[in-house]
């Protein structure tokens, strides 16, 4: 009995050994799995941020800031993603100095992987140099973007992949490691198979069942099953083998959900990020070709003009019978290309930022002949009549050239629009402290779906004739009157009293201060 027990217990305690080193091995190859994953989510939440650096950089580009600006929106997505760039360096320290005792080549395999992540640092300072550079070029700046997007997608890819295939290494030696320990054990068991005979009624044969459950439940975390719950009613080595078991499926089990959760998450943004990123693109696109489409109109309105004053001195320059006419037409049509081109600058003021208005007291009466004679000739050439109201004596506070132009510019767009109509009005009311001069057109009207977003930039109705123009006027136009105190507002249909003929037609009114009497 004493030489069976201690043959009994020298197996037993050979047996533990064996499990115990096995388990301290499998616990450290967990570990390594553990740190694995966490740098795994790391770089999930890498992509994360660069996806929100993209629609940030890309957002600040479309809506055209200056530099400056741009910097400000993009440097707090770039420090977190710096940040993270730091942790992922310490975690691959970490695991450097964890695979000391495996050798310098496992050493060096974990050590290639700050080799990536400093591409990417080295991506994300190149990218934030070309959009600090002082350039208001979108495509230039889009570029950079195109070029980080593709680039550090890919080193983040490898990286990511690189990550999966150390965890699936390290998941594979813990079977490997397992199957070792099933065989030590069968061995031990052939070779005192004597004594296990003698004490198996009374002891073996309850450990034998213990080990059992042991050996069922590591074949099910060999084939990637978890959802292990094995009693634990000893505190012996089975026991104590039983609950690291159970502790280290439970963990597995974790890990794996929690794995699929950040895998399914990652997906998701990287889907999400990509459809927002086509959408933004797609609305570039577009806002460029309404872009062109307004330089065209402003290249005819220079032309028509210059077009004049080119004949008017060909005819001078062969003999006119009356120089004294060409030279007023040609002085004429050089002050309207020149005042044409006073309102391409305000324009281009008004899109940068540069806007400033000039308020002074305007007789109603001087700013309406203006417009009159300024517009006469476009009313004539689209076969329409206009009818001008009485004035009244009334003095606006406005800034004359910048008021011509918006009443100019809804004249044209009601000639543009209205056409067919073939009717215009132009009158003016005066109020105690405001005046209101109105556009009044016998078109097709606007629909009421357009009439809350007319005034938006880039924006235009769907009636037949919505395409024609580049849709900026009404924009610009409310900016201005806004701008010195006043409002603009769209009345269509017109009410039955005011309207010009048997169609909707629409009516613009512009309200502004006036000179106290």
């Amino acid at each position: 009995m004493a030489i069976g027990a201690a043959l009994l217990g020298a197996g037993t305690v050979l047996t533990a050994l064996i499990l115990y080193f096995g388990l301290n091995e499998v616990a450290r190859r967990l570990d390594t799995a553990l740190a694995s994953d966490t740098r795994m989510a790391r770089y999930s939440s890498l992509s994360t941020q660069a996806s929100t650096f993209l629609v940030v950089a890309t957002e600040a580009i479309q809506t055209g800031q200056s530099t400056q600006s741009r910097a400000d929106r993009i440097t707090p997505v770039a420090d977190q993603m710096r940040q993270t760039f730091v942790r992922l360096h310490q975690d691959v320290e970490e695991a450097v100095e964890a695979a000391h005792a495996l050798g310098l080549d496992e050493q060096s395999r974990y050590g290639t992987q700050s080799l990536g992540i400093a591409r990417m640092e080295a991506m994300l300072r190149s990218t934030e140099r070309g959009l600090s550079t002082p350039t208001e070029e979108a495509e230039r700046l889009r570029a950079y973007l195109d070029s980080f997007a593709s680039s550090f997608d890919q080193l983040l890819s490898q990286a990511v992949n690189t990550e999966v295939l150390f965890r699936n290494e390290i998941l594979s030696g813990i079977g490997t490691l397992r199957e070792r320990l099933t065989l030590i054990a069968f061995g031990i068991a052939a070779a005192t198979l004597v004594a296990v005979t003698l004490f198996y009624a009374g002891l073996i044969r309850p450990q034998f069942s213990r080990l059992d459950h042991l050996r069922q439940a590591a074949s099910r975390i060999g084939s990637g099953n978890f959802s292990i719950n094995l009693p634990v009613s000893r505190t012996d080595e089975i026991g104590q083998l039983s609950a690291e078991t159970n502790r280290m499926a439970s963990a597995l089990l974790a890990r794996q959900k929690d794995v699929e959760a950040e895998w399914a998450r990652l997906n998701e943004t990287i889907a999400q990020r990509t459809k927002e990123l086509r959408a933004a693109s797609a609305s570039l696109a577009e806002i460029d070709d309404k872009r062109r489409r307004f330089f065209a109109d402003i290249s005819h309105e220079l032309r028509t003009p210059l077009t004049v004053i080119l004949m008017e001195a060909q005819i001078g320059k062969q003999g006119s019978p009356d120089p004294e006419a060409a030279f007023a037409t040609i002085e004429a049509r050089a002050v309207r290309l020149n005042r044409r081109i006073d309102d391409l600058l305000r324009l281009a003021r008004s899109d940068t930022g540069e806007l400033a208005l000039d308020a002074q007291p305007v007789a109603l009466a001087v700013l309406i002949d203006a417009v009159h004679s300024e517009i006469q000739a476009e009313i004539d050439s689209a076969g329409m009549s206009l009818t001008i109201g009485e004035m009244p004596g009334a003095e606006l506070i406005c800034d004359q050239n910048w008021i011509r132009q918006v009443i100019v510019s809804l004249i044209r767009n009601a000639i543009r629009h209205a056409r067919a109509g073939g009717r215009l009005q132009l009158s003016a009311v005066a109020g105690h402290d405001t005046a209101t001069i109105a556009v009044t057109d016998n078109g097709p009207g606007i629909d009421s779906e357009d009439q809350g977003r007319i005034f938006d930039r880039f924006v235009q109705g769907t009636s037949a004739t919505a395409n024609e123009g580049f849709g900026v006027g009404l924009a610009l136009a409310r900016w201005v009157v806004e701008a010195q105190g006043g409002d603009i507002a769209l009345t269509s249909p017109v009410p039955t009293a005011e309207a010009l003929g048997k169609e909707p037609g629409t009516k613009i009114s512009v309200r502004l201060p006036r000179v106290s009497d």
